[in-house]
């Protein structure tokens, strides 16, 4: 039995890596019926081109669908499209959820002469400690910086369509993946990454490119858990006068006090994301989202679970034969 990394998944293909071999593979039957999430990136048991066992991961994501990454980073456009603060905080948020560190690559620098851009990002980022490159893969600049943050880790490419992922990596690996031009009618990418797959770029470096997406939501977090995401909101809310503070009309927040110290776009990202977050609490508290899994896990080995339908037919059963047995007791003792 190999182990290998999964590198690609195209349709019911799985590219496997083991010892600089590449398998094409595909999965088992129990593994398909488990219902099993199998990512890029996930760790494998594989032999004559069957994959036999998914191995334990050390973190993933689900958008884009990737596992057992180092950091991610963030791509977003200087210009072309236009730096989007909001779409940027959901990024960077997204990433906190997943407790996965995050890196800011601003870019298409070539494009402006703004100095303003550079300043704003760097009063409001660096304070919350994030690491900021400023990158211009068609003149090279910011590719070297690009490189050492690379360096010994595998990390996630993400960001909008357009703003420049796949020339990045064409401009650290030697590559030339298929690029394309920002619509000069919508003033936005078009996606020309169509899967996830992991770029070896030597010396331990790994790049995971992802196609961009934009209709993140948060939409699967309760409001009161949103400010976790926003360490300079959350910073204030033990002051707050109530526990279940949402930070936005009540009486007695302290993050309302201290507005002034928290950027506008930061803030009403904030908001946004709370706003998204009250539709997943309405579904939870009216239609209920909960669901029994089909499947059941034990050391380590996942089987099918009896349904609860079944189980009640089977408990139904059972007492309908106990009251059975003392009818005929009694029965007995009568006759």
């Amino acid at each position: 039995m190999k182990i290998g990394q999964i590198y690609k998944i195209h349709s019911d293909f799985y590219y496997v890596k083991s010892d600089n071999e590449l398998y094409e593979c595909k999965l088992r039957e129990v593994i398909k019926k488990s219902k099993q999430a199998v990512y890029v990136g996930d760790f494998v048991e594989f032999e004559n081109g069957a994959i036999e066992k998914i191995l334990e991961r050390k973190n993933y994501i689900q958008r884009p669908s990737v596992a057992n990454i180092d950091q991610v980073i963030i791509i977003t456009a200087v210009k072309e499209p236009e730096l989007n603060f909001s779409q940027l905080n959901r990024y960077i948020a997204f990433a906190k959820y997943h407790k996965i560190n995050a890196v800011l690559c601003f870019n298409k620098n070539d494009l402006s002469s703004d100095d303003s851009v550079i300043e704003k990002v760097f009063s409001i980022y660096e304070p919350l400690g994030y690491d900021i490159l400023f990158t211009s893969a068609l003149e090279g600049y910011g590719v070297e910086e690009f490189k050492k943050i690379l360096k010994g880790k595998t990390s996630v490419l993400c960001g909008a369509s357009g703003v420049g992922k796949s020339s990045l990596i064409n401009s650290v690996s030697g590559l030339k993946l298929r690029t394309k031009d920002v619509s000069e009618k919508t003033l936005r990418g078009t996606h020309t990454t169509r899967h996830c797959e992991i770029i070896d770029l030597g010396k331990n470096a790994r790049i995971i490119d992802t196609p961009g997406f934009s209709n993140l939501k948060f939409d699967f977090i309760l409001p009161i858990d949103v400010d976790t995401l926003f360490p300079e909101i959350y910073i204030h809310k033990k002051n707050c006068k109530f526990q279940d503070c949402l930070h936005i009309n009540e009486t007695g927040c302290a993050v309302k006090e201290n507005i002034n110290k928290i950027d506008e776009t930061r803030y009403r990202s904030y908001v946004e994301f709370v706003e998204e977050a009250k539709i997943y609490k309405e579904k939870v508290k009216y239609q209920g989202t909960k669901t029994e899994s089909a499947h059941k896990k034990k050391n380590d080995e996942i089987t099918v679970k009896i349904s609860s339908r079944k189980r009640q037919r089977a408990r139904n059963t059972r007492r309908q034969a106990i009251y059975k047995d003392i009818d005929n007791e009694e029965f007995n003792k009568d006759y």
